[in-house]
């Protein structure tokens, strides 16, 4: 799986300039959507073109590899066999497909008085 290490790279530029980077300062400088570069930071094997990582390496002045690398795939059962047995170590579950309902907290129906 491809990994993007815009984090990492954000959290250096910062350092190095010592003032704050936001995704939005990046995307008005590079012309890249800000939910690309939201979505490159938080979502696992997210895909992008290469005109979006050729734009990253402009504005960090750095090479592809400075920008994603390749790790290994892990899968629930490779994480199983990883986790110590009898230290309670969980391993994440994938959630289930939930409709529209499970995203609200059961209403509390008041009886009339």
């Amino acid at each position: 799986m491809i990994r993007f290490r815009l984090s990492e790279l954000i959290a250096d530029a910062q350092f190095r300039t010592g003032r704050r980077i936001t995704l939005i300062e990046i995307a008005e400088a590079t012309g890249i959507n800000r939910m690309t570069l939201s979505r490159m930071t938080n979502v696992r094997g997210y895909s992008t073109s290469t005109d979006t990582i050729d734009k990253l390496c402009q504005f960090f002045g750095c090479d592809v590899g400075d920008v994603a690398g390749y790790v290994e795939s892990t899968t629930t059962e490779q994480l199983a066999a990883i986790a110590p047995a009898g230290t309670g170590a969980k391993v994440p579950a994938k959630r289930a497909a939930a409709g529209p309902s499970a995203a609200r907290p059961p209403s509390r129906k008041t009886s009339p008085k």
